[in-house]
């Protein structure tokens, strides 16, 4: 009995360290490599870029606003730890919303290096609102920001990567984007063709030796509920007591940035509930449509008709 136990203590010993040699193996060394990220200039995206940029890797920062970008970059050039070699951070600013502009903006971001290592599409908008009251165009805005703007970025940056045999695309989906619940539709509806794609995208350029990381966290303490738009366009201005009490934006970044090193595909980070929810939607998609309508009517009853 000794024998065995010892066999199997051994075995399984032999195979954590197989595991850990093989993790340590895919591990990618951002010193030095270009990373762009886009809605850098506050929220999640200004965490990553603090986490990336203490990891050595030459930025390209994104947004709509020049000089908040421009103070995430003075902010970083003057932060730097002496520990590890790290570079002024490259800015451009463009709409991510605005397809037309991505194309041109693209251009700018390779001129910055002559190439993209890694592509971060982290920019994006929430949404609030009862279907019944939002307009079409709603719709197609969340639409424009969430799933257009990335998926155009991406192309236009790809063909470098391919070109290369190298390069690593990151998007920062949601828990959303694998259940739906009742008054974010259009930003679901966005979070779910962002993960259909990316998983498309990923099977395509395997052969190419790129990779894809898909990363859906949960609720994050940022001002996306703020800023997030209701169903004629207003600004929902509220922060919700979910978004409130969600993951620290640090926590995340740094689960971002272990996601690239680590060459992970597909991340969920999210508690223990909607970590269940998302297997009851597969397992007993019944019992989650349930639970859902009551939701709906718990949080705002339907309009009237």
């Amino acid at each position: 009995m000794e024998r065995v136990l010892g066999l199997a203590a051994g075995t399984l010993g032999l195979l954590i360290l197989l595991k850990l040699i093989r993790r340590l193996r895919r591990q990618q060394n951002l010193q030095d490599k270009v990373v762009v990220i886009t809605g850098a200039s506050s929220g999640l995206g200004k965490e990553c870029a603090r986490v990336f940029h203490a990891a050595g890797a030459r930025l390209i920062l994104c947004g709509r606003d020049q000089k908040r970008l421009q103070e995430v970059s003075d902010e970083l050039r003057s932060n730097s730890n002496g520990k590890t070699q790290t570079h002024t951070p490259c800015t451009v600013t463009f709409d991510l919303s605005n397809t037309s502009l991505v194309s041109s903006a693209a251009e700018e971001i390779l001129r910055c290096h002559g190439h993209v290592d890694v592509l971060i599409n982290n920019a994006g908008i929430s949404y609030r609102g009862h279907i019944l009251d939002t307009h079409i165009s709603i719709q197609r805005n969340v639409m424009e920001t969430n799933y257009f703007g990335p998926v155009a970025l991406t192309q236009a940056i790809l063909p470098s990567m391919v070109e290369r045999r190298k390069g690593h695309i990151a998007v920062i989906s949601s828990v959303q984007g694998k259940i739906s619940i009742p008054y974010r539709s259009a930003y679901s509806a966005s979070k779910h063709a962002t993960q259909a794609y990316f998983d498309c995208l990923r099977a395509e350029v395997d052969r190419f030796g790129l990779e894809v990381s898909v990363i859906s966290p949960g609720y994050i303490r940022t001002n996306l509920s703020v800023n997030a738009v209701t169903g004629d366009g207003a600004r929902y201005g509220v922060m919700d007591k979910t978004t409130a009490t969600g993951s620290d934006p640090a926590e995340v970044a740094n689960t971002v940035l272990k996601a690239v090193c680590q060459k992970q595909k597909d991340v969920t980070l999210a508690g223990m509930l909607p970590t269940a929810a998302i297997y009851l939607r597969t397992l007993c998609p019944e019992l989650f449509f349930r639970l859902m309508a009551s939701r709906a009517l718990k949080e705002q009853r339907p309009k009237q008709e």
